[in-house]
């Protein structure tokens, strides 16, 4: 009876009577006092500190410990002044130019994560990340392609071609036992808008495609671009690989990024929580759990010092959680073990002119390759700015541990001689002003979660490793990270 009395508005409904969502905010809780509860806390990349925030508002006493000097983890932005020291033991700074960033870890975030909701109570402003592009490539070398062809072009030829062949096998009966009349006609209607069929539900190409030269206004008129190629061509260019990336649900647009960089997010949430309860430069050597409280070893400026909490948060990657030693038990080591690590690299690539604007009108997005850089990212921020910053590449699994093998100069001589394959053959486009590596693959899965990037000595240019760190995750833990 109240159901019914809800379906006709006479009653409230279940749905009607649940609270709206309402974003986090540092007014949830207020509970503080004396003899509140310690909690140790492993880890200040994200997880961490955003873990003390919490866990402050409510009225936990927390401390953080972290082994790296700053916190953020693999939430890391390299700038002008970033400095890193490798495996061998060589420091290495960098000198990009002002205002110039390359998130080497994160890059990316989706507008349903709760992230966008922390960086509007931590006051951290955000802009458009161009996580698609119609005028972005694609170069399929495999295929045969001796140049890139962009996005827009690819998508129509593939679109009409799909389109006119379902056309042709509605209109031969091959889905009668599965449309009706009606049916049939509603999806040529549709199949003639989507492919921009003509009359004759063929596909001949038209203004999708893009131009040569685009239209202009009065009676200028257009140039339009050679082709589309033959289908079996079109087909067997394998282009359309490339289209079910931006239908994800973490990376549909619209996607943002913090203005001025990733590590944006930590430094905000580091000020938020306070930085005499983060303790840097900090590396867990022993987790004990006594029974009626946890004590944590760990060792700072060459000391060694026992942290007494009540509880303890371990948000370190489950790699590195398992090369602490504690006596949490048998199920913890096992379930620790049971995380993969997975690699991936990229390098910043700092130019003195925007090219990718001023001669390919590419603004932001990301060029598609079956090269193993991957993928080629454009920057989506300081839009006509005298320079800029290409991520060169961004790679995962096999293709990261072939550049991760490689020393510093190589990977970025292999990247520039890919790139001008890739997006561009006209001489003098990859010619970096500064550069900036960094390889996941080949880090120290230690505490001190180091770069193992060889960089180089030479003045003349400017580089510098990045890093990330790596642990698997669950799909729960996506909705708080980026990519």
């Amino acid at each position: 009876m109240f159901a019914t009395m809800g379906a006709l508005g006479l009653a409230p409904t279940a749905a009607a009577a649940a609270p709206a969502y309402r974003a986090p905010s540092p007014a949830d809780f207020h509970l503080t006092g004396r003899g509140r509860a310690r909690v140790a806390i492993l880890g200040g990349g994200i997880a961490g500190p955003a873990k003390a925030y919490e866990l402050g508002k409510a009225g936990y006493d927390c401390t953080v410990l972290e082994a790296r000097d700053v916190v953020g983890g693999r939430n890391f932005t390299v700038r002008r002044g970033t400095t890193e020291t490798d495996l061998d033991g060589r420091t290495q700074q960098a000198r990009f130019g002002d205002g110039v960033y390359l998130n080497a870890g994160p890059g990316r975030l989706a507008q349903w994560m709760v992230t966008l909701d922390y960086c509007r109570g931590l006051g951290v402003p955000i802009e458009v990340f161009t996580n698609a592009n119609a005028d972005a490539l694609i170069y399929n070398e495999s295929a045969g392609m001796t140049a890139p062809v962009r996005f827009r072009t690819a998508k129509a030829d593939v679109f009409g071609y799909v389109s006119e062949l379902l056309a042709k096998a509605t209109n031969q009966g091959a889905l009668d036992a599965a449309l009706t009349t009606a049916d049939k006609e509603r999806l040529m209607t549709f199949l003639r808008s989507y492919g921009s069929l003509g009359s004759t539900f063929a596909y001949a190409g038209g203004s999708r495609r893009g131009f040569a030269a685009y239209p202009g206004a009065g009676n200028d008129e257009d140039t339009p671009l050679a082709g589309p190629a033959a289908l079996a061509d079109v087909f067997a260019s394998n282009v359309g690989r490339y289209f079910s990336f931006e239908l994800g649900y973490d990376q549909a647009m619209l996607m943002f990024q913090p203005v001025g960089g990733m590590d944006q997010i930590p430094k905000a949430l580091g000020r938020a929580v306070g930085g005499h309860r983060i303790k840097n430069g900090a590396e867990v050597t022993d987790v004990t759990d006594t029974g009626s409280s946890v004590a944590v070893t760990y060792r700072q400026s060459k000391a060694v010092r026992v942290l007494h909490a009540d509880f303890c948060v371990a948000t370190l990657p489950p790699h590195l959680m398992a090369r602490i030693p504690h006596n949490l038990g048998t199920p913890v080591t096992s379930a620790l073990a049971e995380f993969g690590v997975t690699a991936a690299g990229k390098i910043g690539l700092e130019y003195k002119r925007r090219w990718w604007e001023e001669d390919d009108r590419i603004y932001g997005g990301i060029t598609e390759t079956d090269l193993d850089l991957q993928h080629i990212w454009y920057p989506s921020y300081g839009f006509h700015g005298r320079r800029g910053l290409v991520v060169g590449y961004y790679n995962t699994g096999a293709a990261a541990r072939t550049y991760s093998a490689l020393p510093h100069a190589e990977r970025e001589a292999r990247a520039l001689a890919q790139g001008v394959t890739a997006p561009s053959s006209r001489p003098g486009r990859w010619s970096p002003r500064s550069t900036s590596g960094c390889s996941r693959a080949s880090r120290r899965a230690g505490p001190r979660r180091r770069s193992r990037c060889a960089p180089s000595c030479r003045p003349a240019r400017r580089r510098f490793p990045g890093r990330r760190s790596t642990a698997g995750r669950s799909p729960r833990a996506r909705s708080r990270r980026s990519r």
